[in-house]
C-alpha cells in the first residue's frame, strides 16, 4: 500500500481540529474499484426489505420511489466482496492508529446524492445517533468515490467542535418520521470546505460537526463511509437518545424488516 500511516503532525491536527482531510488516502484504482458494486447495490435498492435502504432526509417511502438522497447501511453485507478491497485494510489501519488497538467497525454506509439533487446533510454530530449513557471514541472515513468539490457536495466541518458536548437535535425539519438528524437553526462562524479528488478521503471525530451541501453538479455525488467505534465511557448523566427522536422512523424500518423475514 502507497499510502503509509499517517504522520505524527496529521494525529496531532486531527486531535486538535477534530477532522482531517487526506488527498491521497487511495490511488485512484482503488477507489474506482469500489464504484461498480457501490452502483449496483444502489440501483437494485439492496437492504430495503431489510430497513437498512431508505432517504436521509424525508419520511419512509416504498421502494420504487424517487428518493432525493438515498442511504444504504452495511454495504458489505450486501456485497461481501468489498471486505476483500484494499480500500477495507486502508480504513481499519487509519482507525487503528486514531482510536487504538480497541478500534473495530462499527459500520460501513453510502450516501448518494443524484446530480442536481437538492438535499443537503445538515449541520450535526454522529455520536447523537449513539447510545447517550456513554460518551464515545468515533471515528468516520469519508471516501468519494469522484472528485468533489463545494458545488458537488463535499464535507464541511467546524474546527475544534469535536471538544464540546453533544448539541440538541432533532430529525430533519422537526419530522419524527425521518431517520437523519440535525442541529436545529444552526449557523457556524466558520466552517471548513474539504473538497477532494478521486483518491482523497476527510477522517472526522464522532463529535464534530459537519455538513453536506445538496450535489448542484451535473455528476452524482457518491460517498463511501467506515464508522469506527473505540473506547466508550460512562456519563454521570445521560443524553436525549436519537432513538426516542426517531421512534416513527425507525418502527418503519422494522416493519419492513419483520416482513421480509430473517436475514
Amino acid at each position: 500500500m502507497d499510502r503509509q500511516p499517517l504522520a505524527p503532525d496529521e494525529v496531532r491536527r486531527f486531535r486538535q481540529e477534530g477532522f482531517l482531510s487526506i488527498e491521497r488516502f487511495a490511488p485512484p484504482a482503488e477507489v474506482e474499484a469500489v464504484a461498480p458494486i457501490y452502483d449496483r447495490l444502489f440501483e437494485v435498492r439492496a437492504g430495503w426489505d431489510e430497513g437498512n435502504y431508505f432517504d436521509m432526509g424525508e419520511p419512509d417511502k416504498t421502494k420504487a420511489h424517487a428518493y432525493a438522497a438515498p442511504q444504504l447501511l452495511q454495504l458489505s453485507r450486501y456485497a461481501p466482496e468489498l471486505r476483500l478491497l484494499p480500500i477495507f485494510e486502508r480504513s481499519r489501519l487509519l482507525a487503528t492508529q486514531i482510536l487504538g488497538p480497541k478500534a473495530r467497525l462499527d459500520l460501513d454506509h453510502g450516501i448518494f446524492k443524484p446530480a442536481g439533487s437538492t438535499a443537503p446533510t445538515p449541520w450535526h454530530q454522529d455520536e447523537a445517533f449513539w447510545d447517550g449513557r456513554y460518551n464515545h471514541d468515533g471515528l468516520s472515513i469519508w471516501v468519494p468515490l469522484q472528485p468533489v468539490d463545494e458545488v458537488s457536495g463535499c464535507m464541511h466541518f467546524v474546527p475544534k467542535s469535536h471538544r464540546g458536548e453533544v448539541m440538541r437535535h432533532r430529525t430533519i425539519g422537526g419530522d419524527p418520521r425521518v431517520h437523519g438528524l440535525e442541529v436545529p437553526d444552526f449557523e457556524p462562524a466558520f466552517a471548513q470546505a474539504c473538497p477532494l479528488p478521486l483518491g482523497g478521503a476527510t477522517l472526522h471525530h464522532a463529535r464534530a460537526l459537519h455538513y453536506s451541501a445538496p450535489n448542484r453538479s451535473g455528476v452524482d455525488r457518491r460517498a463511501y463511509i467506515f464508522v469506527f467505534t473505540g473506547r466508550k465511557r460512562r456519563r454521570l448523566f445521560s443524553r436525549p437518545q436519537h432513538r426516542e427522536m426517531t421512534s416513527q422512523s425507525d418502527r418503519a424500518r422494522r416493519e419492513r424488516a419483520a416482513m421480509s423475514g430473517p436475514a
